[in-house]
């Protein structure tokens, strides 16, 4: 073959090569011009816009999607801000049941969102590995406590309380070093710290109290027991307001509701000197959702003025944002604390087993 045939064919190539090259470099960059900067930053929280008829799955506890709850005011008012999307609630028994079904489920659960988790379960679910940052700006919320979580979403807080009837007991016990030392004849009933958050505040509100001497405060404090239930509706709507006890574990925040709706003040939380345990209430998206950018969004409106202005007569609970006028004003006539009880997420996750067994055999014995 000729020498000029030879060069032609070699230099044919690199021309052919090279605008391969150019091509693909090319689309390259036509795709990454598609792209939000956010996407390409390691780390970045950031989500692409949700897709038209995504539909978001939301694991909750049952009271939260019951007519009666916030679920279905929320959902409602969400899915108008968005392009033809749906929430679906799973509701399930508890707190602790949410966290329990994702651990079960893993990777492959179908959970989008995780909604009812508090701050005693915090660390417990970030341990998981099942949960990613949130990318919602939290810092201008209305919280007892400063904020830092990345990941979990506060929506709203409450105070643990006992609630007692003031047609049955006239003069509540003013601590709860008062409770423990009134009548055994003054019954009272609770909710199990294994199976119920208000069950798990009041054993971690205990501990706080009294330390080391928790097991022979729980040793007294068990001959005024009633009852232990599995969860807080049956303690509170089937045994409490049915007359069963003249007292109840609840919240600081429940009579609000009794004196809004029922337009009754018989039934009021007692102020114990101590100060009372708190709760915050939180969300989470999953690591692993096929529609992080809708979660995200969701997240984002949970903290909303709209959406916070369902939680004070539904939840029950402070919201975590300022909705003015839509507070209700009952919410000004509720107890104080004292002061604020509460243990670190890391503290309840390294010890609470230690303790729940401290306190179921103080109060088998």
């Amino acid at each position: 073959m000729p020498k000029q045939s030879i060069l032609s064919k070699f230099f044919g190539n690199v021309l052919v090569r090279a605008f391969i090259v150019l091509a693909v470099l090319a689309g390259i960059v036509v795709y990454f011009k598609g792209v939000p900067t956010s996407a390409l930053v390691p780390g970045s929280a950031s989500a692409p816009a949700p897709e038209a008829g995504s539909s978001l799955t939301v694991y909750t506890y049952d009271s939260f999607t019951s007519e009666w709850g916030a679920g279905p005011i929320i959902k409602k008012a969400f899915e108008a801000t968005c392009d033809d999307c749906t929430v679906e609630f799973v509701a399930l028994d508890s707190s602790a049941g949410i966290l329990n079904r994702v651990e079960l489920e893993g990777d492959a659960s179908k959970a989008d969102v995780v909604l009812g988790l508090d701050t005693n379960l915090m660390a417990l679910a970030e341990d998981t590995g099942l949960l990613t940052e949130s990318g919602v700006d939290t810092s201008a919320l209305n919280l007892p406590i400063d904020w830092d979580s990345k990941i979990f979403v506060p929506f709203d807080y409450g105070y643990f309380a006992f609630v007692y009837d003031t047609e049955a007991l006239a003069q509540p016990p003013t601590s709860l070093q008062a409770l423990i030392d009134a009548p055994d004849d003054l019954k009272i009933i609770v909710q199990d710290p294994r199976t119920s958050t208000p069950g798990l505040g009041l054993m971690l509100w205990v501990k706080k109290v009294y330390g080391d001497e928790a097991p022979q405060a729980w040793e007294k404090l068990s001959k005024k027991i009633l009852t232990v239930t599995k969860g807080w509706s049956e303690a509170y709507f089937s045994l409490f307001l049915n007359g069963e006890a003249p007292m109840v574990l609840s919240y600081s925040t429940s009579p609000a509701y009794h004196m809004a709706v029922d337009k009754t003040e018989r039934y009021q939380a007692a102020a114990f000197s101590e100060g009372h345990y708190l709760q915050v209430e939180v969300a989470a998206l999953l690591k692993n959702s096929k529609n992080r950018a809708l979660g995200q969004k969701f997240l984002e409106f949970l903290i909303t003025p709209e959406a916070q202005s369902a939680l004070p007569l539904t939840n029950v609970m402070y919201p975590v944002a300022d909705i003015g006028d839509k507070l209700p004003p009952e919410f000004d006539r509720l107890l104080v604390p004292a002061s604020t009880l509460q243990f670190s997420p890391e503290e309840v996750r390294d010890n609470r087993k230690g303790w729940i067994d401290e306190w179921l055999e103080a109060t088998t014995r």
